[in-house]
């Protein structure tokens, strides 16, 4: 439960950072990449960033736990992220 609200709070940070903000489609692209996609293919979509092994390495442990949340609330916590973007969009 902690982890989905810390995942809800950088969405909020990196989304309304301003009254005007207009959230980038490539920001919820990788979120829902993050949440969806298997290990695997989730380490190719890293890879893009050329970020450093212990970078890669924590991201995964951190994609070992959220993994283990259900698909029902997955689907939950993406549509909280729908409503952010559309409140941040106007």
């Amino acid at each position: 439960m902690r982890l989905s609200v810390c995942l809800l709070l950088v969405t909020l940070a990196l989304c309304c950072y301003q009254a005007n903000a207009v959230v980038c489609p490539a920001l919820f692209s990788e979120i829902s990449g993050f949440s969806f996609i298997n290990e695997p293919v989730f380490k190719l979509k890293l890879a893009k960033y050329d970020a450093p092994p212990e970078a890669v390495a924590a991201i995964l442990e951190v994609k070992k736990c959220t993994d283990q949340i259900s698909l029902e609330k997955h689907l939950l916590i993406e549509k909280v992220q729908e409503k952010i973007a559309e409140k941040c969009d106007r």
